[in-house]
C-alpha cells in the first residue's frame, strides 16, 4: 500500500490524481487503463472514477489500445486535446530553441532563433515570444521551463562565462509571464530527460556529460541530478581535469571545459573561439575529414575520456551517458575516447568499468529536462488545482 500524507478522503483523491497522471506522463501515455491500475495499486473502480474525473475536468483523453482481442477494447490514457501544455526553452549560447511539451512527453518545436549574445538583447525578444505563445495556448499552459548554459544562483541569477554574462536577472529581463518559471541549468536538464526517458532510467547511480561550446556534467543519483547545497554545484567543466594552463572565462585555470566542446576544436585549428559564436565551423570541422580535423576531434575525445576517468574514479557510476557535441565525438572518435577513459582508470574501475552511451533523445536533452522541471510543479495536488477544469 502507498503510504501518502493525506489524512481526508478529499486529500487522498487528490494525491491519486496527481499520481496517476504522473504515471501517464512519466510512460509516455503508452500503459493501459488496467496496467496503471495495477502499478498504482489502486482498486478499479477507483481507477475507473479518478479517470472519469480526469477527462471530465479536460486532463486526459482514452483511446483504444491497438490490437485489442475480443470484448470491449482496452483505453489507453494519454494527453487530452484541450490539456496541460509545458513551454519548454533551451536557451543556448547562441540562440534559443522554444517548444510546446504535452502530458506524456511529446514535444514540437515552436520557434529556433539565433541571438547576440547580450542579455538585453536576447531575454527581452524571448520573453516577448513567449508571451505569444502563452497568448496561443491559452490556460493550457501550466508553465515554463527555461535551460540555460550556466550556473544558477538563488533560482534566478544565472552567469554564463562564455557570453560575460554575470549574475543576469533572467526573470526581470524577460518580463511579466503569468506563468510558474523554472530557470535550470542545461546540463542538469539534460541528465534529468536522461533518467526519465534515456538510458539512465532506473539506473541508482549514474552520470551525465553534456558538451556544447564547453561542456558540463552532473551526477544523478535515483533519478535526481545532484545540485548541490546551494543549487550551483554540476560544473564539473570548470574542474581541472586535464592538467590545462589555459585561464577560463569563469576566473579559473585549467578548466576540462577549455579542452572538450566547439571552442576546443576551434582553438585546435588556430581558429577564432569563444563569444557564444562558432558553432556552425565546428560542425564543419566534425565534417571535414581532413588531417587537421581528425586531430582536432582526436584531442578532444582524449580530453573527454580523461575527464570522464576521473569522474568515475570518484564517483562510481553505474553508466556514463553523454549528450550535445558529446554524440558526434563518440561517433566520430570512439576508439580514441575509449582508450583515454580505461586507460586513466584505476584498476578496480577497469575491470568493470561503466559504460559510455550517448544519449537515445539525440539533442533534445535540455528540452525534455526544461519540460520534466514543469511538469514535476504542475502534477502535484497544489499544482493541479490551478488547473482551470479542477
Amino acid at each position: 500500500m502507498t503510504v501518502t500524507g493525506a489524512t481526508t478522503s478529499v486529500e487522498l483523491r487528490e494525491h491519486n490524481r496527481a499520481r496517476l497522471l504522473r504515471a501517464v506522463h512519466a510512460c509516455g501515455a503508452t500503459r493501459t487503463r488496467s496496467q496503471l491500475t495495477r502499478e498504482l495499486e489502486l482498486a478499479r473502480g477507483t481507477a475507473s472514477v479518478l479517470v472519469g474525473g480526469l477527462v471530465a475536468d479536460g486532463l486526459l483523453h482514452e483511446e483504444p489500445s491497438a490490437g485489442h482481442g475480443r470484448g470491449r477494447p482496452t483505453q489507453i490514457p494519454g494527453p487530452h486535446p484541450r490539456g496541460p501544455v509545458a513551454l519548454a526553452v533551451d536557451l543556448r549560447e547562441d540562440a534559443w530553441e522554444i517548444a510546446a511539451c504535452e502530458l506524456g512527453g511529446r514535444l514540437t518545436v515552436l520557434d529556433d532563433w539565433p541571438h547576440n549574445g547580450t542579455p538585453a538583447r536576447t531575454l527581452p525578444p524571448l520573453g516577448d515570444a513567449l508571451r505569444a505563445h502563452i497568448r496561443e495556448y491559452g490556460s493550457r499552459v501550466v508553465g515554463i521551463g527555461l535551460a540555460v548554459p550556466g550556473p544558477i544562483r538563488d533560482g534566478h541569477l544565472v552567469d554564463v562565462a562564455h557570453l560575460g554574462w554575470r549574475a543576469v536577472d533572467v526573470p526581470a529581463l524577460l518580463g511579466a509571464l503569468d506563468v510558474p518559471l523554472q530557470v535550470s541549468n542545461d546540463t542538469v536538464c539534460a541528465a534529468l530527460a536522461e533518467a526519465r526517458r534515456g538510458r539512465m532510467a532506473g539506473v541508482q547511480v549514474g552520470l551525465h556529460v553534456h558538451v556544447d561550446f564547453d561542456l558540463g556534467g552532473v551526477l544523478v543519483v535515483d533519478g535526481r541530478p545532484l545540485g548541490g547545497a546551494s543549487g550551483v554545484g554540476a560544473e564539473f567543466g570548470h574542474m581541472p581535469l586535464t592538467g590545462g594552463t589555459m585561464r577560463c572565462m569563469c576566473g579559473a585555470v585549467g578548466c576540462w571545459g577549455m579542452d572538450v566542446g566547439s571552442n576546443a576544436l576551434l582553438r585546435h585549428l588556430g581558429l577564432p573561439a569563444g563569444g557564444g559564436k562558432g558553432r556552425d565551423e565546428a560542425a564543419a570541422i566534425l565534417a571535414r575529414g581532413d588531417a587537421p580535423a581528425r586531430a582536432a576531434v582526436a584531442a578532444n575525445a582524449t580530453a573527454l575520456g580523461t575527464g570522464l576517468a576521473a569522474l568515475v574514479n570518484a564517483h562510481d557510476p553505474e553508466i556514463v551517458t553523454l549528450s550535445g557535441l558529446g554524440l558526434d565525438l563518440h561517433a566520430q572518435a570512439a576508439e580514441t575516447l575509449e582508450a583515454a577513459f580505461h586507460g586513466r582508470l584505476m584498476t578496480i574501475r577497469r575491470d568493470h568499468p561503466p559504460q559510455l552511451a550517448p544519449s537515445v533523445l539525440a539533442r533534445r536533452g535540455p528540452l525534455l529536462g526544461a519540460m520534466e522541471s514543469v511538469f514535476d510543479a504542475f502534477l502535484t495536488p497544489e499544482g493541479l488545482k490551478r488547473w482551470p477544469g479542477a
